[in-house]
C-alpha cells in the first residue's frame, strides 16, 4: 500500500476521476439545456377543460399544459380556496391559453380539483400569428375572396392550407420587393442627400449641381412610386382571405390569413407528423427574425451578428497578437522594459471584461469614431456614422480583450522551436526575416491556432462589453446586404449572448420566454463548438503539414 501511494498512482486516479466528473457534469448540463430548449418546439396536445370558477360558474379553457406543480392544501385553504377534507396536496396545471387580445394572460393556473372534465377534441387548431402570439380554437369557416366555405373540417383545413400557401407566396414577393428594389432606392436617396450636403460644405451648391441632384432625385422618386404601387397591390391581395375561429368563449373570431404564419392540428398528428413539424420549427427558429419583443420567432440576426463579429475580431486580433509575440520573443532585448511588458500582457488577461467595454466606448466610439466622422463624414452631422457603437468597435474591443491569449499562446509555440533550427537556417544564408517567415512561423502556426481557438471561445460568450459598444435588442438590418460596400461595419448588431440576457431578464412575458432562453443558450454553445471545431481542424492540418520541419 505504501509503495502504491509513493508511486503517485493515487494522484493519477484522483486527477482522472476529477476530469471524468467534470466532463460528465458539462455533458449533463448541455443535455439539460438541449432537452429544455428543443422540446419547446415539439407540438403538444391541445386540451379543452371545463372548470369551476371561484364564484361557482363554469368556464371553458383551451390550451396546452405547460407545467405541473403540487400545492399544499393548507396553503390553498389559507388563501380562501375550498379543498376537500383529508387532502394534503392538490395538483395545479399551468395552461398556455394564448388568445392574448381576448384574455388577460397568456398563461393561467388551474387546480385539478376545479376541473370538471378535460378532453382533446380532434378539431382543435393552433394558429401561429405574426403578432399577439398563438390562437387556439375550432375552425368554423374559411372566407376566400368574400365567399364563405362551410363544410367538413377536412375541407376547411384544405381551403385554409391553400389560402395560407397563397399568402406566403405573396408575402415573400412583398418582402423581396421591399428589401430589394425599394430598399435599394431608399439607400440611393440617402446617399444622394449626403452627396448634396457634402457638395454644399465643400464648394457650395451651384445651379448646375442643384439641377443634377434634383433630376436624379426625381428619377429615383418615380422608380420608388412604381415599386410602391406594386407593393400596395401585393398587400391588398394578401388581406383578401379570412378564417372564422370559435374560441374558448364560444365566440366566432375573424382572423386574417395574412396574419397567420402556420396552422397545425396537434391532436390528430402522429409521431411522424410531429417530428416533421418539430424539425421545421427548429429550422424556423434558426432562420427567422424575432417577433413580439424577442419572445417569439427566430434568432437568425443574432446568429449572423455573433459569427460576423467573432470572425471580424479574429481577423483583427491574429496579426496583432502574432506580431507582438514575435517581437517580444525574437527581437526584444531582455531587460526591465520587456519584463514589464510581459507582466502587463499577463495582467490584461485578468481585467474585467466590462472595463474593456468602457474603454472601447470612450476611445473607439467617441474619440476614434468621432474623429473619423469629422474628417470623412462631415455631411452626416449631427447624425454619427462611426461615432456611435457598431460591429467594428465591438470587434476591436474584443480583439484587445483576447489579445493577451493570442500573445501568450504564440510565445509558447515560439519557445518550443529548437534554437538549432534558427541557427541552421541562418548558417545556410537565410536572413532572419526569411527564417521567421519560412521556418519559425509555419512551425508555430498550431500554437497560433490554439490561441485563436481560445480567443474565439471567450469572445463569442462575452456580453458585458458588447452592451456598451454595439449590440442592441433589435437590429433593423444586418451588417451585410446588397448595397455597396456590402459589409457595413458601422451598423449595430444582435448577439446570441445578449439575446439570452434580454429574453431571460427583460422579457414582458416570462413564461413564454423561458424555453427560448434554453434554446438560444444551446444554440450559442453549438455556434462556439462549431467555430472551435473548425479552428481545431485547421490547426491539426497545419501540424501535419509542417511536421517535417521538426525533423
Amino acid at each position: 500500500m505504501g509503495n502504491w501511494y509513493k508511486s503517485g498512482s493515487p494522484w493519477i486516479w484522483l486527477t482522472s476521476g476529477a476530469v471524468s466528473i467534470s466532463l460528465i457534469a458539462v455533458l449533463g448540463l448541455l443535455g439539460l439545456i438541449a432537452w429544455r430548449g428543443l422540446t419547446f418546439f415539439w407540438p403538444s396536445q391541445i386540451w379543452q377543460f371545463e372548470v369551476y370558477n371561484p364564484d361557482g360558474s363554469q368556464q371553458r379553457v383551451i390550451g396546452e399544459i405547460y407545467e405541473r406543480d403540487m400545492i399544499s392544501a393548507l396553503q390553498l385553504r389559507e388563501s380562501g380556496v375550498k379543498v376537500a377534507a383529508g387532502v394534503e396536496e392538490v395538483e395545479s396545471l399551468l395552461i398556455k391559453t394564448g388568445n392574448r387580445e381576448f384574455v388577460e394572460l397568456d398563461f393561467r393556473w388551474l387546480l385539478t380539483s376545479n376541473i370538471i372534465s378535460q378532453t382533446t377534441p380532434l378539431d382543435l387548431a393552433v394558429f401561429e400569428r405574426s403578432k399577439n402570439g398563438n390562437f387556439y380554437g375550432h375552425i368554423d369557416s374559411v372566407i376566400i375572396d368574400g365567399v364563405t366555405f362551410e363544410g367538413s373540417q377536412d375541407e376547411a383545413r384544405e381551403q385554409l392550407a391553400t389560402a395560407l400557401a397563397r399568402v406566403e407566396d405573396l408575402a415573400e414577393q412583398a418582402d423581396d420587393l421591399q428589401q430589394g428594389d425599394i430598399g435599394g432606392i431608399n439607400y440611393q436617396l440617402e446617399r444622394l442627400r449626403l452627396r448634396q450636403r457634402r457638395a454644399e460644405l465643400d464648394q457650395g451648391l451651384t445651379p448646375e449641381l442643384m439641377t443634377e441632384f434634383r433630376n436624379e432625385k426625381r428619377q429615383l422618386s418615380q422608380e420608388y412610386q412604381v415599386f410602391e404601387q406594386q407593393l400596395f397591390k401585393l398587400r391588398a391581395q394578401m388581406i383578401r382571405d379570412r378564417v372564422v375561429v370559435r374560441d374558448m368563449r364560444n365566440v366566432a373570431v375573424n382572423i386574417e390569413v395574412a396574419d397567420l404564419l402556420s396552422v397545425h392540428y396537434p391532436n390528430v398528428m402522429n409521431v411522424f407528423d410531429k417530428t416533421i413539424y418539430w424539425l421545421g420549427a427548429i429550422a424556423g427558429f434558426v432562420s427567422d427574425d424575432p417577433r413580439e419583443a424577442n419572445t417569439e420567432g427566430g434568432v437568425f440576426p443574432a446568429i449572423f451578428g455573433t459569427i460576423f463579429m467573432v470572425m471580424l475580431m479574429a481577423v483583427i486580433v491574429t496579426p496583432f497578437g502574432v506580431i507582438a509575440a514575435i517581437y517580444l520573443h525574437e527581437y526584444a532585448k531582455k531587460g526591465p522594459i520587456t519584463k514589464f511588458v510581459r507582466i502587463a500582457v499577463i495582467n490584461l488577461a485578468g481585467v474585467p471584461s466590462v472595463v474593456y467595454g468602457v474603454f472601447g466606448l470612450g476611445f473607439f466610439v467617441y474619440v476614434l469614431g468621432g474623429s473619423i466622422d469629422s474628417l470623412f463624414y462631415p455631411e452626416s452631422s449631427p447624425a454619427p456614422v462611426f461615432g456611435t457603437p457598431g460591429v467594428l468597435w465591438s470587434a476591436l474591443t474584443l480583439a484587445i480583450l483576447t489579445l493577451p491569449v493570442v500573445i501568450v499562446s504564440t510565445e509558447e509555440g515560439l519557445s518550443r522551436i529548437p534554437i538549432s533550427l534558427r541557427q541552421g537556417s541562418l548558417a545556410l544564408g537565410a536572413t532572419k526575416a526569411e527564417t521567421l517567415w519560412k521556418i519559425i512561423i509555419p512551425m508555430a502556426s498550431p500554437a497560433i491556432m490554439t490561441g485563436l481557438i481560445l480567443a474565439v471561445a471567450r469572445a463569442a460568450g462575452e456580453v458585458a462589453p458588447l452592451m456598451l459598444v454595439g449590440v442592441v435588442k433589435m437590429a433593423p438590418t444586418l451588417p451585410l446586404d446588397g448595397n455597396f460596400p456590402f459589409f457595413h461595419v458601422d451598423r449595430k448588431f444582435m448577439h446570441l449572448g445578449f439575446h439570452i440576457y434580454d429574453v431571460g431578464f427583460q422579457s414582458p412575458n416570462v413564461e413564454a420566454a423561458r424555453p427560448l432562453v434554453f434554446a438560444t443558450s444551446f444554440l450559442l454553445v453549438t455556434v462556439i463548438i462549431s467555430l472551435n471545431i473548425s479552428a481545431i481542424g485547421i490547426r491539426n492540418h497545419l501540424r501535419e503539414k509542417y511536421r517535417s520541419l521538426e525533423g
